[in-house]
């Protein structure tokens, strides 16, 4: 997916309207395609003054609208963690393509309303699946083979879904080229503006990863 997606990005960026059509056409491309390494974002969170970061699928974007959606258990810590605070930051990066993502802004708990309803009914059987699990995600346990799914009802996974809504106020783009590094900022706080920031090394990539949701 990233060689093909890579024929329709620019080989170098002296605009920077370009970096932000990338980053739209990267994370538009990300939402179907399950090869692409956008497609599973890092998302952190804060909880007790701690940053805490899970991988997680990501289910819309919508530039227009400046937010991203993903699905979850509504037993997971970090719905409580959001519902303290809801700031987030979504990044992604991709080693073929030499870019990264990064977007800043605020993350809303949706739990059996219309968008949880609107978001399951268009979720497969295979997705619906996820949320039949007993017991609640990061529940300690002894034996993990006591909770593999066996015997359910797709639909009753419903009253464990949930969806969060993450709106994004900035986001930032980095291309690593030996070259020369591009790296911009675009942010939408009362009006939209743009700025080119000096880049960092391309070992200091910001991308600290923990697994646990």
């Amino acid at each position: 997916m990233s060689s093909s997606l890579k024929e329709k990005l620019p080989d170098s960026y002296s605009d920077i309207s370009e970096t932000l059509e990338s980053a739209k056409l990267i994370l538009s491309e990300a939402v179907p395609n399950a090869q692409t390494l956008f497609h599973t974002p890092v998302v952190s969170t804060v909880h007790e003054n701690k940053i805490v970061s899970r991988v997680m699928v990501l289910r819309e974007f919508d530039f227009d609208k400046k937010l991203l959606r993903f699905h979850t258990d509504n037993r997971a810590a970090k719905i409580e963690n959001l519902k303290q605070n809801s700031s987030a930051t979504v990044i992604g990066y991709d080693p073929d393509l030499k870019i990264q993502i990064k977007m800043q802004g605020q993350a809303t708990v949706n739990i059996n309303n219309e968008v949880t309803q609107m978001a399951w009914n268009e979720s497969t059987a295979r997705s619906k699946k996820c949320y039949s699990v007993k017991g609640g995600s990061t529940k300690e346990i002894e034996n993990p083979a006591e909770y593999d799914i066996t015997d359910f009802d797709v639909e009753e996974g419903y009253q464990n879904f949930a969806v969060i809504v993450f709106s994004f106020s900035s986001m930032e783009f980095l291309y690593l080229k030996s070259s020369g590094h591009r790296r911009a900022l675009h942010t939408w706080d009362e009006e939209y503006s743009s700025t080119w920031l000096v880049p960092w090394s391309i070992y200091k990539l910001d991308i600290i990863v923990n697994p646990y949701h």
